[in-house]
């Protein structure tokens, strides 16, 4: 239960397709407890999946609920997810995203605006949660780590669709 150290583009492992997690062992509670501590340490940081700590399980968490997006609808608090999987998409919309893994850029990718996502939580129980607006956007992009994409994959023009984040 520690604050990890967050890979950056180009690590390699960032690319990597996550094993699924077939035994619930005490590993698991661990590496969902350093995720949430590196969540929360970022400070800005709605999510984190266990690639983005060196972690090739099928591992991702999301909390919108304090960020200023997330506090404008409905979201689901604190989700630890193993093996999740998007069972159900609704529309799409193009929205800008950033990536803790990418610290210097942002770029406009498309999403679904809503989804279906049927993991199992810390508890090991089986949950299915419908996520609307930004939480969808969130769990998708952390989904999307655990398959070895990254935002920048998805991103439709480099040239027009890539922004080089304000340094402060």
């Amino acid at each position: 239960m520690a604050v990890q150290e967050v890979l950056v583009y180009p690590d390699p492992r960032l690319k990597e397709n996550c094993a699924p997690i077939d035994n619930f062992d005490d590993t698991v509670g661990r590496l969902l407890n350093d995720l949430v501590d590196t969540m929360v340490d970022a400070g800005h940081s709605v999510g984190i999946a266990a690639p983005q700590i060196g972690d090739l399980r099928r591992a991702a968490v999301v909390d919108v609920s304090k960020s200023k997006l997330g506090k404008k609808q409905d979201n689901h608090g604190l989700m630890q997810m193993v093996n999740p999987v998007i069972i159900e998409r609704e529309g799409m919309n193009i929205v800008r995203e950033g990536c803790m893994s990418v610290p210097d850029y942002t770029g406009n990718v498309t999403r679904a605006e809503v989804i279906v996502v049927e993991y199992l939580d810390e508890n090991e129980q089986l949950q299915v949660v419908r996520c609307e607006g930004f939480e969808a956007v969130a769990v998708q992009h952390e989904l999307d780590h655990l398959d070895g994409f990254l935002f920048l994959d998805r991103v439709s023009s480099l040239k027009s669709d890539l922004f080089r984040r304000k340094q402060k």
